[in-house]
């Protein structure tokens, strides 16, 4: 008798949990897992930025990179306007390898 009220009880709260754990799980492959990969491929794009390169920043300035400063996590920026100097986390683009890439016949 104790054994199959167990077994009800069980059952239902595994049964009441469900929608949550899908619910979680949804979440996390719909928001969560993208996200993080977004960062990642912003932090091995940080990375990689060499002198040189044509870049766009999050403000929209178009520039070419003179320097590179290791210390303080900065970058100084050539514009029409002169130098500037700006942190690295503010590129949000490079324009060297789209200009290089072949274009596509439509």
């Amino acid at each position: 008798m104790y054994t199959s009220i167990f077994l009800q009880v069980g059952t239902s709260t595994l049964q009441g949990m469900l929608p949550f754990l899908l619910m979680f799980v949804v979440i996390y492959f719909f928001m969560i897992r993208p996200q993080m990969k977004r960062q990642k491929n912003e932090k091995s794009f940080q990375a990689s930025i060499a002198k040189g390169n044509k870049i766009i920043t999050t403000s929209g300035i178009h520039g070419k990179i003179l320097d590179i400063v290791d210390s303080d996590n900065t970058v100084i920026i050539e514009t029409g306007a002169g130098k500037m100097k700006f942190e690295r986390s503010s590129i949000s683009m490079e324009l060297s390898k789209k200009l290089q890439a072949p274009k596509v016949a439509k």
